[in-house]
């Protein structure tokens, strides 16, 4: 007869079950209790996470996702241990601060539509994980309020409350015994100050304790300002300008002459926004290197093997795509965004085109924890993609941005509305990827298009969106730019406003 395999320390505790010998018994039962908890701990240990997010970094500034004129060398790193998500968007934005709404789907994981931009009486992600045991950290941009700030972190460090500032001249604050203290500007570079304080944060936690580390970063954000050698690296080899480049937008898309677009004269002069290209590329290259100070020392806290490191960011950027500069725009330089997850049981080198939001980062990591979401959440939990329960959580993506413009995607295709110009465009993203040819008044495509509205209208109502889409009024269509009058904000350097508006700073 075969009897099953049990361990050496189960067979000398049978042995020892023994007239005269019943103490020794006792003493192996004690070591296999305490093997058994043991071995519990370990694998019912809950997740740290570690979430890296960058502002305004198009889905294409990314080395390893094919962009061959940037250096990314970490988040290289990043994407072959972890899961991709090529196809992640933000859920468009009732701002021009993108940023703002933007953020509030992260730390809510509800639409813009269902919350105000400083999450009142939301359950954040910060919060929710407190309540589970988990001491939360912050460092870098928060533009959504103290209030719920200081509910979401037990502590913080380095922070700036704002859109954008300096890099250079951060104004920074921390949290104090449940306040938001201002400590002054800051001595370092945006991204290096960040980075200080999330090493500072992983070097002190202990390891018994599960955290959510959320680093924030400012970068690639304008001003344009990185060092002088992250720039000058790029100017001595500059990247061609985006695909989809054009001097003037071709109509008005509403808000053509806001802060972000007065950034360079119209119409764009390529050498002007190909410079830009290299400061801005010169600025993630450096929040790059902070974010591998940042694995290097979570690999030294001897946290990584149990820690779940997101990277994002909160939207995209023009930078010259369209004859445009900023983020206010429903195309897919704009609303396209890098999603990476790498960590425990997560598969390495792998990547998906199913759609995501933004606002999926939350129950996906409470799936991942093992905390029960808010049961009214619009996100979906996106592990089920690479578990193989899934190819994907949605069909369609929808993107609504102010009461300007509208757009749905499904499969290949892309519809945009101009409602207050009653302006449609459709694109066949598969043989058009960069949104230049506008199918939406040829013949042959009319029964796509009144389709693809047909979606639009449904997923507004899904959504609870009551914008129209046409106007009975419209305003005029055309717009001619050149010469208009441009005025520097506060928060560019000198060197930019003397570069780019031909002018030194008063």
């Amino acid at each position: 007869m075969r009897y099953p395999r049990i361990s050496r320390l189960s067979r000398f505790a049978l042995l020892a079950w023994k007239p005269g010998t019943r103490w020794l018994w006792l003493v192996c039962c004690g070591l296999l209790l305490a093997r058994s908890e043991a071995c519990l701990a370990g694998q019912g240990a809950r997740p740290n996470i570690l979430f890296l997010f960058a502002d305004d970094q198009r889905a294409d500034a990314l080395e390893a996702w094919g962009n061959r004129h940037i250096k990314t060398p970490h988040l290289n790193q990043l994407v072959e241990q972890g899961f991709s998500f090529r196809n992640n968007y933000c859920f468009g934005s009732n701002s021009p601060a993108v940023c703002m709404p933007s953020r509030v789907m992260v730390h809510t994981g509800k639409r813009w539509l269902d919350v105000d931009q400083q999450m009142t009486g939301q359950v954040t992600l910060g919060e929710l994980l407190r309540q589970h045991g988990y001491t939360t950290f912050a460092t870098g941009k928060w533009h959504n309020g103290k209030p719920s700030l200081v509910r979401s972190f037990t502590r913080g460090k380095h922070l700036f409350l704002g859109g954008m500032c300096d890099h250079t001249r951060v104004p920074l604050s921390e949290i104090v015994e449940g306040e938001v203290v201002a400590r002054g500007i800051g001595p370092k570079f945006s991204s290096e100050l960040f980075a200080d304080a999330a090493l500072e944060f992983l070097q002190e936690q202990p390891a018994e304790e599960p955290f959510f580390a959320y680093v924030s970063f400012t970068a690639p954000h304008d001003p344009r300002n990185p060092l002088a050698a992250y720039r000058e690296m790029y100017y001595s080899s500059p990247p061609p300008l985006p695909g989809n480049f054009l001097p003037q937008h071709p109509f008005d898309l509403g808000g053509m002459t806001i802060r972000d677009e007065q950034l360079a004269p119209w119409p764009r002069p390529e050498k002007m926004v190909q410079d830009q290209l290299c400061e801005y590329y010169g600025l993630i290259t450096h929040m790059d290197e902070q974010i591998g100070r940042i694995l290097k020392g979570l690999a030294h806290s001897g946290h990584a093997q149990n820690t779940i490191v997101v990277y994002a960011a909160d939207h995209g950027l023009a930078l010259g795509s369209h004859g445009l500069l900023g983020k206010q725009s429903l195309y897919e330089h704009s609303m396209k965004c890098p999603l990476i997850l790498t960590g425990p049981g997560i598969p390495a080198g792998r990547e998906t085109q199913a759609f995501s939001y933004l606002y999926d980062i939350y129950p996906t990591l409470c799936a991942l924890c093992g905390v029960e979401p808010p049961a009214d959440l619009a996100g979906f939990d996106l592990s089920a993609i690479w578990r193989g329960g899934t190819g994907s959580v949605r069909e369609t993506v929808f993107l609504p941005y102010m009461e300007t413009q509208r757009s749905v995607r499904q499969g290949r295709w892309k519809l945009i509305v101009y409602p207050q110009i009653n302006h449609r465009q459709l694109f066949d993203l598969e043989t058009d990827p960069g949104e230049r040819v506008n199918l939406a008044e040829l013949p042959e495509q009319a029964e796509r298009l009144a389709g693809m509205w047909r979606l639009l209208e449904a997923e507004q109502q899904s959504a609870g969106d009551q914008q129209t889409l046409t106007s009975r009024n419209p305003k005029p269509r055309e717009i001619d730019l050149t010469g208009q009058a441009r005025q520097p904000d506060a928060h560019q350097p000198g060197w930019i406003v003397e570069k780019y508006f031909g002018r030194p700073r008063p």
